[in-house]
């Protein structure tokens, strides 16, 4: 074979087994690297599975999304892995439902009739702020950005309910620039209220890195007199410094859980959705100290 220079035709082998033996992933942001390792966890299944992953990025538009989605359909991917952009609404599963394109939803979930592989958020922001409590914190921040969707939803409500058990107060929220570049400009917004803040969650690691180096322009230090917390736990939290103390959501296995829905699904399309929701894991490193040490 090597001799004649034979290559194996997938186009003809699809013809043959009506399966294109690829995989549509559909994710909002590939600038973000939690991404990044959601994807390998999904290649790392579905390429033991013999088939190639189509990636494609969907801006967190629901027009790009649609348009993505038809793409995917025209290339005839066996089914499709996508983080629903903000705004989508469930009647868009009904449309991909006619085109019986088995689907799985990952991180974010617009219905409960399909498959979904995510993570606990709430209970990650019970660890958080349980963590800063033990010590001695009660003046906590949640930094947010970008659009509102159910992992949005999910978190903010887990920061409240985890406040209000400990009978803090619940609305100390503010909202950083999407953009990566201005969040260690907006650092400022942790102090615009009367009762100064001495820590702060944050919605993801790129808010965290961004507000570290905020910090620091500010002549605040980090795991010294103020306290930072990531959520994701990216490969990043670790180089950072002082190493950044994150909630896990492990993205790797995530990904893996998703591959397997979709494998499974197109082995039994009439097998009933699932629901795959993992665990978080607070990861303790040098970003946070005891309220004892001087601070605003």
């Amino acid at each position: 074979m090597r001799e004649l220079g034979y290559v194996y035709n997938m186009g003809a082998a699809r013809l043959r087994a009506e399966r294109s033996h690829t995989v549509g992933v559909i994710v909002p942001n590939l600038t973000n690297p939690f991404f990044a390792e959601l994807l390998s966890g999904i290649e790392s299944v579905i390429d033991a599975a013999g088939m190639v992953v189509i990636l494609a990025n969907s801006g967190d538009l629901v027009e790009r999304q649609d348009m993505v989605m038809r793409r995917m359909r025209e290339h005839g991917v066996d089914g499709v892995i996508f983080c629903p952009a903000a705004g989508t609404e469930p009647e868009f599963l009904e449309h991909v439902d006619e085109w019986n394109l088995p689907l799985v939803q990952v991180l974010r979930h617009i219905s409960e009739t399909v498959d979904y592989a995510g993570v606990d958020y709430a209970a990650g922001m019970r660890q958080a702020v349980d963590y800063l409590a033990s010590l001695g914190h009660r003046k906590i921040v949640f930094a947010v950005h970008g659009p509102i969707h159910s992992a949005y939803l999910e978190r903010i409500e887990g920061f409240r309910d985890a406040m209000v058990s400990r009978g803090f107060d619940p609305d100390r929220i503010i909202r950083v620039p999407y953009q990566t570049a201005r969040i260690p400009g907006s650092a400022h917004l942790l102090f615009d209220s009367p009762e100064k803040p001495t820590a702060v969650i944050c919605f993801n690691d790129v808010i965290a890195l961004g507000l570290s180096a905020g910090l620091h322009d500010l002549g605040l230090k980090v795991g010294e007199n103020f306290s930072l917390v990531g959520f994701d736990d990216v490969t990043e939290a670790d180089v950072m410094r002082p190493r950044l103390t994150s909630v896990s959501t492990a993205p790797v296995t995530i990904g893996e859980n998703s591959a397997r829905l979709l494998l499974d699904r197109l082995a039994d399309p009439l097998r009933p959705p699932r629901r795959v929701v993992k665990e978080t894991q607070l990861h303790i490193r040098q970003s946070c100290a005891k309220i004892a040490i001087t601070a605003l």
